[in-house]
């Protein structure tokens, strides 16, 4: 433990212990007040979308792309299982066989064709 305060200089130590202030009482503002906090309407209408924005800009780039580049060819396993993951959740609202039946339809085309 001694190694690492002799490795470290006063202005990272300073940097490290600053953001962690910065961290803790930013969020904890919360927790300050005793008066309730209330969003507006338009607000808490906003962040009902947010989980599935969130999910949709990580997942959607990983099926339509590869190394940053938009995919070329059909011959994409990630596709088809994507299609057919996103028909079973519709048809059955099912998310642990939607899981199931698109990695089915995954892993044969990918480990199996090479896709």
């Amino acid at each position: 433990m001694s190694d690492l305060w002799n490795g470290t200089d006063g202005w990272t130590l300073a940097v490290i212990l600053g953001l962690a202030a910065v961290t803790v009482i930013t969020r904890s503002f919360f927790f300050m007040s005793n008066a309730a906090w209330h969003l507006p309407h338009w607000a808490q209408r906003g962040l009902q979308y947010a989980p599935i924005a969130a999910l949709s800009a990580v997942v959607v780039p990983e099926i339509v792309m590869q190394q940053g580049q938009l995919i070329h060819t059909l011959q994409d396993a990630r596709l088809y299982a994507a299609a057919v993951g996103a028909a079973v959740y519709f048809w059955r609202r099912d998310v642990l066989i939607t899981i199931l039946l698109g990695m089915a339809v995954y892993l044969p085309l990918h480990l199996g064709w090479g896709w």
